[in-house]
């Protein structure tokens, strides 16, 4: 089936929940308005539909191929990246400077979301160049700024990530790639580097590769590691392009999905290109911290990764929906003259509720962590800046490894929706499920996700980060308890059931996360399960109170808003009821995880 956009949904959030209103009101962003927001969105639901939701199966049944080392793309996808640049789509966020359009995260994330639902292969090219473009924002030269930015963010050139060696996998204080200087600036790399999305393509005339690699002398570990920018093809100072560079594909993977995003191998260094051994680079920022640099676009690429999830959810969401209204199987429950389309059965709503809310829920959590991270780069107000960061880093993983662990179970009940149907690739039900498998792996598995939400956003500052986003919820808490709907009295009692079993992980976290850190380690997954699941259902408590609010209007839209009450209250029932079960694993559970020893598995 094709995709359609949730317009109405997402800019019901971006309004009433992420709040456009405050974030226009940051330097910059002032032409933010309502209506520019509303067409920017209107266009990105129309591109995405009309030229790349199209070619998201025959590039899962025509993958990425390679022969003597180049990769020709999926049929179609050439000319899509070449509109897609051309529209503009990859300087949604970046500034008018070099480029780009210069408009807030928030609605960036919306449009990233459309792009990612349409078609989650070709997306994540233009997700590893923001990366890249986020990196140099930060730590690259003026030079470095003017030659390269304006060409990645008019979609001529692409950028990649490449952190991952064989022997090394997420421990990247093994990196042996190595940078030898040239005594002119330049750097000679050398080495090998695995799982590199968009890393060779057919798409762009050149590629930006980002590389981690130590130079001569440099600390071991992780405070050895320095960035280089190596391109595809070397270019001059006026962003010129020249000589193949010695950075060449031995690979791409065969993959349980995504299957026409080419995933590369690729070496530096076997005296292949124009310029002799090793392939040539120039350092991004100072040695030895390119880790620190990296994970700004780590950082950038997580958040991203998170709201993938959202959009296979809602793509597998949709299509599961629509089957359910057309597929016409057994008599109703209570009795019917005849079949009934399978919509009309109790558990296809339960699973397809369960879709919508997990959906909603974090999508409407992405969203505001979208508008606290604009809030960071664009307020002038020093107190304003620090508290929104501290908001912002701690929901990331949360988006991360939450919003990403949904889309597994999302488009596992798509497929349950569709009954045998699901199981067959020609119904696409299945492509989402092994698209989203991927998810919760790349950019740090949900585990990492987990160990850095106990460790650097929870025990680091002994809870406070975690205790003041309870607090905001506990008003929220408090205004459904005393709303005179019962839907929103409801979702009030079971918020508040959640955010006691999240604040006793909290105290359990910080407790002991010093002195019984195997422990703590132990429950860090149902941590952040926990923690998302209580999140996601502050943000559909406030949705509800806002529907209920608007019910009341004369210019509303009623059969939304009571959709939003309906959904809201069934995330309270059937989600934000699991926060308990998560609770006792995390505080009782580290005794039956660690009880055997590793001989005994």
């Amino acid at each position: 089936m094709t995709y359609a956009a949730p317009l109405r949904e997402m800019l019901f959030v971006i309004r009433e929940l992420a709040g456009l209103e405050a974030v226009r009101k940051l330097p910059g962003f002032e032409e933010a308005t309502d209506d520019t927001i509303e067409a920017v969105l209107q266009e990105a639901a129309r591109f995405n539909a009309e030229v790349l939701a199209p070619l998201n199966r025959s590039g899962d049944i025509e993958p990425a191929s390679i022969r003597d080392g180049e990769v020709s793309t999926s049929p179609g996808f050439r000319e899509a990246f070449r509109l897609f640049g051309q529209s503009g789509w990859q300087g949604v966020l970046h500034p008018v400077e070099f480029g780009g359009q210069g408009l807030p995260k928030l609605v960036a994330t919306a449009c990233n979301e459309m792009l990612n639902s349409a078609n989650l292969s070709f997306a994540l090219c233009p997700l590893l160049t923001d990366g890249a473009i986020e990196a140099l924002m930060t730590a690259g030269t003026d030079l470095q700024k003017r030659v390269y930015l304006p060409k990645m963010i008019e979609g001529r050139w692409t950028g990649t990530m490449n952190l991952t060696e064989s022997q090394a996998g997420s421990d990247l204080s093994l990196v042996r790639t190595r940078a030898e200087p040239q005594g002119d600036g330049s750097y000679r790399i050398f080495g090998q580097k695995i799982f590199i999305t968009f890393g060779e393509h057919d798409m762009a005339e050149n590629i930006v590769h980002l590389v981690l690699a130590r130079t001569p002398g440099a600390p071991e570990g992780v405070k050895g590691i320095s960035l280089f920018i190596v391109p595809k093809y070397l270019v001059d100072d006026d962003g010129v392009i020249g000589r193949r560079n010695d950075v060449f594909c031995a690979s791409i993977e065969h993959k349980l999905g995504i299957n026409a995003s080419p995933t590369a191998v690729l070496v530096y260094g076997d005296d292949k290109g124009e310029v002799g051994p090793g392939a040539i680079g120039h350092l991004i920022g100072q040695e030895n911290r390119g880790l620190e640099y990296m994970f700004i676009m780590m950082n950038a690429a997580r958040f991203a990764v998170g709201m993938q999830g959202i959009s296979i959810a809602e793509r597998a969401y949709q299509q599961a929906a629509a089957y359910a209204r057309e597929r016409i199987q057994s008599r109703a429950v209570e009795g019917s003259s005849g079949p009934v389309a399978i919509i009309s059965h109790p558990d296809v709503r339960r699973m397809l509720m369960t879709m919508r809310a997990c959906t909603e829920g974090a999508r409407a959590l992405a969203y505001v962590g979208a508008a606290a991270s604009d809030a960071v780069q664009a307020s002038p107000d020093p107190a304003v800046v620090a508290q929104n960061r501290a908001f912002y880093e701690f929901l990331v993983p949360i988006i991360k490894g939450f919003s990403t662990e949904m889309s597994i179970e999302v488009a596992s009940l798509g497929l349950q929706v569709h009954g045998g149907m699901g199981f067959i690739e020609e119904t696409g039900a299945a492509q989402y499920y092994r698209d989203a498998r991927i998810l919760t792996i790349y950019e740090g598995t949900t585990a990492i996700q987990a160990n850095d939400l106990v460790g650097r956003k929870t025990s680091r500052d002994g809870g406070k980060t975690a205790m003041a986003i309870l607090e905001l919820a506990r008003r929220t808490q408090v205004e459904l308890l005393a709303s005179p709907d019962a839907d929103c009295n409801r979702v009030g009692q079971r918020l508040a059931l959640g955010l006691d079993a999240l604040d006793d992980a909290v105290d359990f976290v910080v407790a002991h996360a010093r002195t019984e850190p195997r422990a703590v380690h132990a429950g860090s997954v149902p941590y952040l399960m926990l923690a998302g699941t209580v999140l996601c259902g502050w943000q559909m408590g406030r949705a509800a109170l806002v529907a209920q609010q608007r019910l009341s209007d004369s210019g509303s839209d009623p059969a939304f808003h009571r959709a939003k009450l309906a959904t809201a209250r069934f995330y309270a029932d059937h989600i934000l009821s699991r926060a308990g079960s998560y609770r006792d694993s995390i505080v009782d559970g580290a005794a039956g995880v660690l009880a055997l020893g590793a001989e005994q598995f």
